[in-house]
């Protein structure tokens, strides 16, 4: 046996436990745009404020006054929150995932959390990981700092139950053991906004998306060029830089950004695993990320868009030999490249009213795994083609139709299998406002798999702003599935006796929520709650002779979502999320692994003066159960953690912004999951330019 099949082993083994861990104990709405196109108009436009107006005989501004407007005009812009917000202040005035067209916050059913460009400067997020730790709802597991493999798990569901989608592009990785999408090398430098959308979503989505979807929209050309870059170092050899070019010019917009992530020890191994007089040997991992996204409208009534992401990472990494396994001497290496890239044409009809998306997708995901003393490599290549076609009608003020269809391909392609399988699907959905007060979104899907064939999933979404109170009362129900994994359907390991089983069905879940959102003093302060329960069944499990998987088992879980933001001040603004989840087999009532089931954080955001900006976060995480690094045992009890993380900018003048961070201020130590060290203290810094003057 080579030893870069063990590497590749053992890089499957962590993603092994993840599945070991998944599987337990056992207004008005804009038609014109929506989720799926490349470039959805979500934010308005930065605007510079211009001059102070004076009269003839009054001296002109001075450099700082006009500062201070900026600033000023850009501070007015992010202070009421909007719903599920993220930061105090920032704004989340429109939302698209929920429905697939560009709708108002408040009219929406849904518990989505949404975090926009602001948010991501302020909180000086560098990856998706980073970004997802505080929202509610979500677990968060890396097996490691920067570049570790990172599952979410979402209400207490599976890690491969949520779908990730980047510009209308469904990133999944069609050649990962059971479909489970690794976070680790999504950078955050190009994100404009963030949505976290919780609760079955195969109604519109399709498969993937029992726990929710998580839906990146990344930054669009507006206005005059406009060029930023960053520079970054500090704790671990950090060494990161950034750099933009946006803009638009009459029928063309475009927005280029390339990011560079570099963290060159990071300590990962518990010294408690090694064997004695062996020295651990810290993560080194570095990520280059050049995306693009360019517009042009050919005439009134047709654009065409286009969508580019590639990403090249490399993680040097201590892996395992043996069983029950020790970590090895010397690194692997785990590389990883990434293409994502959607071309797009828009065909608008009757003034707008009706509009056409015709979408072609192609994904490929390429991995390399390297073992000490073996130069051979495992390479593992997932691709996905999708062919996709929508269009938005409004068939009545408020009231808006969208039909669509989809054809897929996905392939796996590695030194021992060559599979692929395909998927065909068509959905309808209405979105429906009435007298302002009333809103309902409902969706049915049909799938039509090569391999599992038929299969229907719907959603409805109903809410209510009451009068006088302005209470807005939500809920929701629907279903999601699903599909088998290339590999658990083909993939063989006959060196140890276990095979892949060509006769799995879909997982399939139903899921309900229901809560309410208050808002008071003018939105100043906004609180609410939700409970949530899902019930899955069919889950893909071992057979009883651990030589295949079989759908055998089924899952509760249930919980609420609890958060409160308020703008006390015009310069000091507050926001607490409680999570309480309860996942367990549903046979045995064992808790399943990986969820906790308490998490809470707290972030307040202060502009002391107008060139300050700080902030602090406050994260816990209450005790879960796991499996140990090898997965040898299973339930061992794995202590809880709080975090405490600090953030800082200055802006200089127009053009120039200096800031710093703190991570795990008090140098908390744990595990993330058992057996693999999270980081501890870190302190960065840097400097951000931007040619427009707006940061």
């Amino acid at each position: 046996m080579s030893a870069a099949f063990v590497s590749g082993l053992y890089r499957r083994s962590l993603l092994a436990s993840t599945v070991l861990a998944s599987l337990g104990s056992i207004g008005l709405t804009t038609p014109s745009l929506a989720q799926q196109s490349a470039s959805p108009n979500l934010l308005p436009p930065i605007q510079i404020a211009p001059p102070l107006e004076r009269t003839t005989d009054s001296p002109p501004p001075s450099h700082r006054a006009v500062s201070r407007s900026r600033r000023a005009a850009r501070s007015a812009s992010r202070q009421t929150p909007v719903g599920d917000a993220r930061v105090p202040g920032a704004t989340a005035s429109v939302i698209v995932s929920p429905t697939g067209i560009v709708t108002p916050a408040d009219q929406l059913a849904s518990s989505v959390t949404v975090v926009t460009e602001k948010d991501i400067q302020t909180q000086q997020y560098r990856s998706v990981p980073d970004i997802l730790n505080t929202v509610p709802g979500l677990n968060v597991v890396q097996a490691g700092g920067p570049g570790a493999q990172a599952s979410v798990f979402m209400r207490g569901t599976n890690a491969n139950h949520t779908k990730v989608i980047v510009d209308g592009i469904d990133i999944g990785d069609p050649g990962n053991i059971n479909g489970a999408f690794d976070y680790a090398h999504l950078l955050a430098a190009d994100i404009q906004q963030m949505e976290i959308l919780r609760g079955p979503q195969s109604g519109l989505y399709g498969s993937d998306a029992i726990g929710g979807v998580i839906s990146i929209i990344t930054k669009k050309g507006e206005g005059p060029p406009r060029a930023t870059a960053s520079i970054e170092a500090g704790s671990f050899n950090t060494f990161n830089q950034t750099l933009g070019l946006s803009g638009s010019e009459q029928n063309f917009n475009y927005a280029v950004n390339v990011a560079h992530l570099h963290a060159g020890d990071v300590p990962v191994t518990p010294p408690e695993l090694l064997p004695p007089g062996r020295k651990a040997i810290g993560n080194n991992y570095d990520n280059k990320t050049y995306s693009t996204k360019l517009g042009v409208d050919l005439n009134e009534n047709l654009t065409v868009n286009s969508v580019v992401r590639y990403t090249d990472a490399t993680l040097l990494f201590t892996g395992d030999s043996g069983f029950p396994s020790f970590p090895n001497a010397a690194q692997s290496t785990h590389a990883v490249q990434q293409l994502f890239n959607r071309e797009e044409a828009v065909w608008s009809l009757l003034d707008g009213r009706v509009k056409n998306y015709f979408g072609v997708n192609y994904t490929n995901s390429r991995g390399y795994d390297i073992s000490p003393g073996d130069p051979v490599a495992t390479t593992t290549t997932g691709t996905r083609l999708k062919f996709d076609w929508h269009t938005v009608a409004e068939i009545a003020r408020d009231n808006n139709l969208i039909v669509g269809a989809e054809q897929q391909t996905d392939r796996i392609d590695t030194t021992d299998l060559a599979a692929q399988n395909g998927n065909k699907a068509g959905f309808i959905e209405l979105q429906s406002a009435f007298a302002k007060r009333f809103f309902l979104v409902a969706n049915v899907r049909e799938d039509s798999n090569d391999r599992f064939g038929e299969h229907g999933t719907y959603r409805i979404a109903p809410a209510v702003i009451l009068p006088v109170t302005e209470t807005k009362l939500k809920a929701s129900y629907g279903t999601g599935f699903k599909a088998p994994s290339l590999s658990q359907l083909y993939q063989n390991y006959p060196a140890f006796n276990f095979f892949a089983n060509p006769n799995l069905k879909p997982e399939e879940s139903r899921g309900y929520d229901a809560g309410f959102e208050q808002p008071l003093f003018n939105d100043r302060v906004r609180f609410g709650s939700t409970y949530f329960h899902n019930d899955i069944t069919n889950l893909i499990g071992y057979n009883d002779t651990f030589t295949s998987l079989v759908n055998v088992n089924s899952a509760t879980t249930e919980g609420t979502e609890t958060f409160v933001s308020a703008q006390i001040t015009e310069r000091f603004g507050i926001r607490a999320d409680y999570t309480f989840t309860r996942a367990v087999d549903a046979g045995t009532g064992l808790q399943l692994l990986r969820r906790p089931k308490e998490k809470w954080s707290v972030t307040a955001t202060w502009l002391p003066v107008d060139e300050l900006t700080l902030s602090a976060t406050v994260l816990r995480v209450s005790n879960w159960l796991d499996v140990t690094r090898d997965g040898s045992a299973s339930g061992i009890a794995a202590p809880g953690y709080t975090l405490v993380n600090l953030r800082g900018d200055y802006a200089i003048n127009d053009q120039v912004k200096v800031f710093g961070r703190v991570d795990n201020l008090f140098d908390v130590r744990y595990q993330n999951p058992t057996g693999f060290l999270a980081p501890g203290l870190g302190i960065f810094g840097g400097i951000r330019v931007a040619s427009d003057g707006v940061q």
